[in-house]
């Protein structure tokens, strides 16, 4: 209907009932907002504006098609109907970040920036949508009354019907070394708790038949909690009521049970008391459930609110302490080594960022003064090594980038002959190479047979402008899963079809482009996110590409270890794929924006400039 035959401020208001966030704002605010849009059209073909230039206020499309690109030309996004852009500029600086550009005519509606950012203080819906600044997350340990009693809890616990004999019972709590069973009826709801003390004080004390039901000796009504309450919660219904156990339900069905036993537990399961363990075992199978325990830990840190890399950190440790207590034991069984030797990690235990699905990937540094000889010690320390990473579920790596490959157990002098050769011929064997080796870590022994190896081969690489013009194509494989049309690339086929691969796809760019970072500023840091800090506080990258950026790439891994620790919680083997419909719309808002900025730090990087200005 042509705008003679609406009101216009009747026809803007109609339109925005149904875009969101408008649609969840209150009647008055909405009619005022509806008031302060100014119409803007622009013909196929226009610019609507350009990277660099001031933005006049928030755009949202009423119909036509704008084609968002970066900087740099490449395509961003191909918006529609109902689609805001600007925001980000306009949430930092007022410059527009990308460029915008109609594609057939099109008709749009403009916030103006004044407007914009008073939204962004008085709206809550407003400002969860459009601000994509993140404060970071409120440093919390694993405190056992922060935690979620769906995160303690022991789940599908056993339970009886109340017509199951006493009898019956107590040979099923002896068999299954249990503390209580659930009494439910129909489709597992909870009608009672029967424990070892009723056992006790109200069978064996009163002398009942064995034939006796439970339903006589059951506690009915038992203390219950919702698996959204607080460990806080917990321990107050337990010093209140002076139970020892509590069941967990959603609405009359159990889906859990904790105890005092779970509690101690609970506060066992704790890097530090990990660590410790470790260092007090004395075999590989001992340490091997220790790590066990490594999901429950991964969950209950990201369930306390940890940022991802306190929480990859954490766990990191843990493969540490077990990778030296390995070469303790290996070094009393074999003997003192003949001459110093370094063991070192890579890969995500390099960069100190294991999440609940890792490999190994290791080496091994021998001092110069090394014979022949003296080499099969080092083979079977390599061997004794790597086989219990394996036994503690650190399993071996597919590519064998590990000390039992010769290759990989040298002395120095060859480890200089290989990066000297990596940078002098940059062929793909060479850049996929480095890009391992340049996230060297010492974990265990003479640490200084490293330390002028790394920093001469930094600078060897970067003055070779060849072989990091290489290292930034190879960067530039593993690209942030962006589909055209506001949606995301998903895997094509396969086990995983139709899902978003977190990690080779998600955090992986940003580990490719902060290793590139590092080589370009000779940065010793090795940790992804260490290095964007050092990144930036060197000029390597400026101070708004890198804040862009660690957002980014906080947000992605923070998605990552949170849908891992949903599959430990559901009982499942964590991964690192996620469908995205297991997303809000919000969070898919905000996490295509978060690969938006990743490929357009591609983009800058792959175009000879590295920064965004």
């Amino acid at each position: 209907m042509p705008d003679s035959a609406l009101d216009r401020d009747t026809r803007i208001l109609r339109f925005l009932e149904h875009v969101h966030p408008y649609d969840s704002m209150k009647r008055e605010t909405l009619i005022r907002i509806s008031k302060a849009f100014l119409d803007r059209s622009a013909e196929a073909g226009s610019m609507i504006y350009a990277a660099g230039t001031q933005l006049e206020g928030l755009y949202l499309i009423e119909h036509g098609t704008v084609e968002i690109t970066d900087r740099n030309g490449a395509p961003v996004s191909i918006l529609h109907g109902r689609n805001s852009f600007g925001e980000r500029g306009l949430t930092r600086d007022g410059v527009a970040v990308t460029n915008a550009k109609a594609t057939e005519d099109t008709r749009l509606l403009l916030l103006p920036a004044d407007q914009f950012h008073e939204l962004l203080e008085s709206s809550k819906s407003f400002a969860r949508f459009f601000d994509r600044g993140r404060s970071p997350a409120k440093e919390r340990g694993g405190d056992l009354t922060t935690q979620r009693v769906g995160d303690l809890m022991a789940r599908n616990p056993i339970a009886v019907a109340p017509t199951t004999p006493i009898q019956t019972a107590a040979t099923m709590m002896r068999d299954t070394r249990v503390s209580c069973l659930a009494v439910t009826e129909g489709e597992n709801q909870l009608v009672g708790i029967v424990t070892l003390r009723d056992m006790a004080t109200k069978a064996v004390a009163s002398g009942l038949s064995g034939d006796t039901p439970v339903s006589r000796i059951m506690t009915a009504d038992p203390a219950s909690l919702p698996p959204s309450a607080l460990g806080s919660d917990l321990l107050h219904v337990m010093l209140e009521r002076k139970v020892g156990h509590v069941t967990v339900t959603e609405g009359k069905r159990i889906v859990g049970i904790l105890t005092q036993t779970d509690l101690t537990r609970f506060q066992a399961i704790s890097s530090a008391s990990m660590v410790q363990e470790i260092a007090d075992a004395y075999s590989a199978e001992a340490m091997a459930k220790v790590t066990a325990r490594l999901p429950k830990l991964l969950m209950q840190l990201v369930g306390a609110g940890n940022r991802h890399e306190v929480v990859t950190r954490l766990i990191t440790d843990i493969a540490d302490a077990v990778t030296r207590r390995l070469l303790a034991l290996a070094e009393g069984e074999f003997g003192p080594p003949p001459v110093p030797y370094l063991w070192l990690a890579c890969g995500s235990q390099g960069r100190q960022e294991q999440t609940g699905v890792s490999d190994q990937d290791n080496c091994i540094i021998i001092d110069d003064a090394v014979t022949e000889a003296d080499m099969g010690y080092y083979r079977k320390l390599a061997k004794f090594v790597c086989d219990g990473l394996n036994t503690c579920g650190y399993f071996y790596c597919p590519g064998d980038m590990m000390a039992t490959n010769e290759r990989w157990c040298q002395p120095v002098k060859v480890w200089k002959r290989y990066f000297q050769g990596w940078i002098d011929k940059p062929d793909p064997e060479a850049q996929m190479l480095a890009s391992v080796m340049f996230d060297l870590r010492p974990i265990g022994g003479t640490q200084s047979l490293f330390a002028n190896l790394q920093m001469e081969t930094l600078e060897a690489a970067r003055k070779n402008t060849i072989f990091v013009g290489h290292m930034i194509v190879n960067s530039l494989k593993h690209t942030p899963p962006l589909g055209l049309f506001r949606g995301f690339a998903t895997v094509r086929s396969g086990e995983h079809k139709n899902e978003l691969d977190m990690k080779m796809n998600g955090v992986v760019p940003v580990v490719d482009l902060g290793r590139v970072y590092a080589l370009q500023g000779t940065l010793t840091e090795v940790n992804t996110r260490a290095r964007l800090e050092a990144a930036e506080a060197n000029g390597t990258i400026s101070q708004s590409g890198a804040h862009d950026l660690l957002d980014a790439y906080d947000l992605i891994a923070e998605t990552r270890l949170k849908r891992q620790a949903d599959e430990i919680r559901a009982g499942r083997k964590p991964d690192n794929f996620m469908p995205p419909s297991d997303l809000s719309d919000l969070e898919r808002s905000h996490l295509r924006d978060a690969f938006v900025v990743v490929r357009t730090m591609q983009s800058a990087i792959g175009q000879g400039k590295g920064m965004l200005s």
